[in-house]
């Protein structure tokens, strides 16, 4: 049987700004080569866009032999985020790390602002783009305080973190590319620069819907890799086939931003809950959340019932799922983080960058020719085909 692995190019909407390098849009995903993750069905996209209103946009900047860094937005509904806020829950696995915004998240369970990830210094600048942008918004004229949530990795082992690249011009490019499609995966946005259980990271989403008898709820995860472990896929560790020590178990670098969307009617809470339970799909891959590393994890509600008006003083009473249905939405989220880290990784490509330095993407016909050795993933009968855009 043929599998063909579609370069994501094809259908992608991140781009590099003028005067910088595009990337090599060669990819693969887990499940072009077979190897399936977990019990539930995908969307249809195996995207955080399969949930519906959510949109993803990407800037990369690539540019001279030190740069290697980016922004990625996540914007949970088409309409005025701020008029009308979204609940959400923030769970820190290990807290190296920052996420500008967490504590007015944690206190009113509410985002009010996209998500952005990028470079760990680069993170006071997109916030202070993001601010701006929201504060321009038709109906925001007279808003005296906003909240801007923006996470980070540290992708100065590739590019020149100091320099603190990233700014207003990129926040903006990546807001206006933001759509609903496919997203672009591996070396892109936030995750040009970013390193993952030895290899190369970067950005990677999975979705999971479920079955009627369970909800029928869609789960999305998009995920910035850039931690360390020992690289596991579908439960085979990978360290002694691909002759790699457990990267980053002795190294201060690393670190993973999760964002979840769900459509299910869930209140802030319960969205830690499943915030939560990322760090679970984290560690099925290998990941241990060493002592350098900055995991955290921000999950929402687009159920268009819990949305909060900026005119309201506080959260109106809707109805909500029990606690005792989010089960299911546990297994989906772990599922989908686990297969999201591993899309980051195949569908990356190998980076020099600054001082030199050089990060390979993963050697993917080592990986699948261990997993068909071992029975995880069927025989081939013929090589895997990679189509270039």
């Amino acid at each position: 049987m043929r599998a063909t692995i579609f370069a994501l190019g094809l259908f992608t909407f991140g781009f590099a700004l003028a005067g910088t390098e595009t990337a090599d849009t060669d990819t693969a995903r887990a499940r072009d080569l077979g190897i399936e993750i977990g019990l539930f069905a995908t969307g249809p996209l195996n995207s955080i866009t399969d949930v519906e209103g959510v949109t993803v946009g990407h800037s990369t900047l690539i540019e001279g032999e030190d740069l290697r860094t980016g922004v990625t937005v996540v914007v949970p509904h088409p309409g005025n985020l701020f008029q009308r806020k979204v609940p959400a829950g923030v769970f820190v696995a290990n807290g190296f790390g920052k996420l500008t915004g967490i504590s007015q998240v944690r206190e009113l369970g509410t985002l009010e602002t996209p998500i952005a990830l990028t470079g760990t210094l680069s993170a006071w600048n997109v916030a202070d783009a993001l601010a701006e942008w929201v504060l321009e918004q038709d109906g925001n004229a007279g808003i005296r305080s906003v909240n801007p949530v923006v996470g980070e990795c540290n992708d100065g082992y590739l590019s020149d973190i100091r320099r603190r690249p990233v700014g207003r011009k990129h926040v903006r490019h990546a807001l206006a590319s933001a759509s609903s499609g496919a997203i672009r995966e591996g070396t892109v946005g936030a995750g040009t620069g970013t390193t993952c259980l030895g290899f190369k990271g970067g950005i990677g989403t999975a979705s999971r819907v479920l079955p009627d008898r369970l909800g029928g709820f869609s789960i999305g995860v998009l995920v910035q890799t850039n931690f360390g472990g020992c690289l596991t896929v579908a439960g085979v560790p990978m360290c002694k086939g691909l002759g790699t020590v457990p990267f980053g178990l002795t190294e201060e670098r690393g670190s993973c931003m999760v964002v979840v969307a769900v459509d299910a009617p869930l209140n802030a809470r319960q969205l830690e809950r499943v915030a939560a339970r990322t760090p679970m799909g984290l560690a099925r891959v290998g990941g241990s959340a060493s002592n350098g590393s900055g995991d955290y994890a921000i999950a929402f509600s687009t159920n268009p019932q819990c949305r909060v008006e900026a005119s309201q003083k506080e959260a109106q009473l809707v109805p909500r799922l029990p606690d005792r249905g989010l089960s299911p939405l546990f297994a989906a989220v772990v599922e989908a983080t686990e297969e999201a880290v591993l899309n980051s990784m195949f569908a990356a490509t190998a980076v020099t960058g600054f001082d030199g330095h050089v990060s390979d993407r993963v050697p993917v016909d080592v990986v699948v020719a261990e997993l068909t050795r071992r029975g995880v993933i069927e025989e081939r009968g013929e090589s895997v085909e990679v189509q270039s855009p």
